[in-house]
């Protein structure tokens, strides 16, 4: 009896060795040692580098560096965002996330949930290749390098359609009022003056309001409102806000605008249907040749056409050839990865990738980006068509750059403005009631702090 539970118990733990080996080698041959990432990207299907991007960015990676198996999660705009906050509440953030340096990307920074990249950019070096105020902690929402971005970005560019004033017997104008002056005679041959997409709501106040605010409130004027210097209510706030009143006055902008959705206006642009638009220089992408196509929403011939500047001089304001400025977006790792760790190597090399001197590169060829944060790139060496090249010239254009709204101030205080700039545009506010809005939602921000 003794000799047959001796059997029986060897017997058992032979078979739990088999099984605990078998288990393992199960593990090992479906994720093959791999460390898994999961990454939330920021794809925009109409780009011209959209079709591009899997094999140049994502499949070159994983081929480079085999030892790591990326889960990717590709969104869009505001579904995007959306999916960013749900994230974020649940605790559930991806291990790598494309994220802006606040604004819409606030919650990541403000709830710390990015880790400090400092230390590992420290380590390897990559102050010496970066630009510096692309490595400036204060740049970014949490106060810290929660993203290593890969552009330095103007949120305002003014697209200038000459075949459409060449039509109308027009030239750019130089000035605000020339730009009134041509809305009757572009309105006489078909055209809108200019274009828009305020369907969505950012779009106005990122794209264009922030600008006409740095103009009127000159240099440092979000710092004297977060000091409390300053109040929203001020003369120089809401004159900012009476100007994009004065706007549909004008007739310059129309009411078809705030139904205009950021997809279609580019097609509105490129079919003449507008003398001007009113976008990023990001933008630049949505129009130049697409490589697996060979197709561009703008020809290279046609984009010859086209000027990439800023808006006009306006009277009364306190700067002018101006334009609104922002860190560019860049990639951020999930805090709660440990110091240390497989996965955090694998983290920092994907990020080191997504914003290093290839894909920035790639990225100045296909429009991703217009000013790289990179300084050992050859531009000089790289494919540009026209407006790629205009993008590159925009710095000469302007003389300042003050802040994008949804950068400077926390979402309780812009969404207020994004929604009062609509409501200006409807007729269902004044210019007044918004920067009481404003103000009243800086103040109930303020005192949670």
């Amino acid at each position: 009896m003794k000799n047959l539970k001796r059997f029986l118990l060897i017997s058992f733990a032979s078979v739990l060795v088999i099984l605990c080996v078998a288990c393992t080698g199960k593990k090992d041959s479906q994720n093959g040692g791999q460390v898994e990432l999961r990454v939330l990207n920021y794809y925009d299907m109409t780009a011209a580098s959209a079709a591009d991007e899997i094999p140049t960015v994502w499949e070159a990676f994983e081929k480079a560096n085999p030892d790591i198996k990326l889960i990717r999660e590709d969104l869009f705009n505001e579904p995007f965002h959306n999916k960013v906050e749900a994230y974020a509440a649940a605790g559930q953030l991806p291990d790598v996330v494309y994220a802006w340096p606040s604004g819409r990307s606030s919650t990541l920074h403000t709830q710390h949930l990015l880790k400090d990249l400092a230390p590992l950019i420290q380590r390897d070096g990559l102050a010496s290749i970066y630009v510096p105020a692309s490595l400036d902690p204060t740049a970014q929402g949490a106060g810290y390098i929660g993203i290593l971005p890969r552009a330095i970005t103007s949120s305002h560019t003014f697209y200038v359609n000459n075949e459409v004033l060449k039509d109308a017997g027009l030239s750019p104008a130089k000035t605000y009022a020339e730009l009134k002056a041509q809305v009757p005679v572009l309105r006489a041959k078909g055209y809108d003056t200019v274009l828009i997409a305020q369907q969505d709501t950012w779009v106005m106040q990122s794209c264009f309001f922030s600008l006409v605010a740095g103009r009127f409130g000159g240099e440092g004027w979000e710092k004297k409102i977060l000091s409390g210097q300053a109040k929203f209510t001020d003369s120089d706030f809401v004159s900012a806000l009476e100007f994009i009143k004065t706007m549909y006055d004008d007739g310059v902008l129309t009411k078809a605008t705030l139904t205009t959705d950021y997809g279609s206006v580019i097609g509105q642009f490129s079919t003449n249907k507008g003398a001007y638009l009113i976008d990023g220089d990001w933008r630049i992408a949505a129009f130049i040749t697409d490589k697996s196509t060979g197709q561009a929403l703008i020809s290279p011939a046609r984009q010859n056409s086209i000027d990439i500047t800023v808006f006009p001089d306006i009277s009364g304001a306190k700067l002018n050839k101006s334009t609104s400025t922002i860190l560019g977006t860049g990639w951020g790792m999930n805090a709660n990865i440990p110091a240390g760790s497989a996965k955090e190597d694998a983290a920092w090399r994907l990020i080191k990738w997504l914003s290093g001197k290839e894909v920035q590169s790639w990225l100045l060829e296909t429009g991703g980006t217009v000013t790289p944060t990179r300084t050992d790139i050859d531009t000089g060496s790289l494919a540009l068509e026209p407006m790629q090249k205009g993008g590159g010239a925009l710095g000469t254009q302007y003389t300042t750059g003050t802040v994008v709204i949804d950068g400077a101030f926390h979402s309780d205080v812009y969404t207020p403005i994004n929604d009062g700039l609509q409501q200006i545009g409807a007729g269902t506010r004044t210019p007044r009631q918004v920067a009481e809005a404003a103000q009243r939602a800086f103040d109930t921000w303020k005192a949670s702090q």
